[in-house]
């Protein structure tokens, strides 16, 4: 399974393919909704911290949901996000931090571990793929700060 991370740039919004929905129906929404909660408590730990509410457990809680809700519904399940948040405007909604690329790939590597359990699980490394390309490139889109 090849989960790299491609260089990006600030400014530079390649065009992205949303996951396959089969990474949706193999997961299951109970599982993805772990797995996001799991990025996230990998991050209370990091070197991103700052980025993220980790001192109030009810902020947190809330981001760990809305993170949940995007990506479920990007990979093909209920729109939960959009019932709930409106529209993605992810650019817009993360234009009030700092992300520089060196962010961008701690929050992508604390993914590698998570997703590789997936594959153990008897996730199809096709669908893995998938969503980490999404993650990938649709993570340049919210840098806006230089390194």
């Amino acid at each position: 399974m090849k989960l790299e991370i491609t260089a990006g740039k600030i400014d530079v919004r390649p065009p992205v393919a949303k996951p396959h929905p089969g990474f949706f129906d193999e997961v299951g929404e109970e599982r993805f909704r772990k797995l996001v909660f799991e990025h996230y408590e990998s991050i209370k730990s990091s070197d991103i911290a700052f980025l993220f509410p980790v001192f109030d457990d009810d902020d947190f809680a809330e981001a760990q949901k809305h993170a949940a809700d995007f990506l479920i519904e990007i990979s093909g399940g209920p729109d939960y996000f959009t019932q709930s948040r409106g529209e993605h405007q992810m650019v817009g909604r993360h234009a009030p931090f700092r992300i520089d690329e060196n962010a961008r790939k701690v929050w992508l590597e604390l993914y590698i571990p998570l997703l590789s359990a997936l594959a153990e699980e008897g996730v199809s490394p096709k669908y893995i793929e998938s969503f980490w390309n999404y993650l990938d490139l649709f993570s340049m889109w919210v840098v806006n700060t230089k390194s």
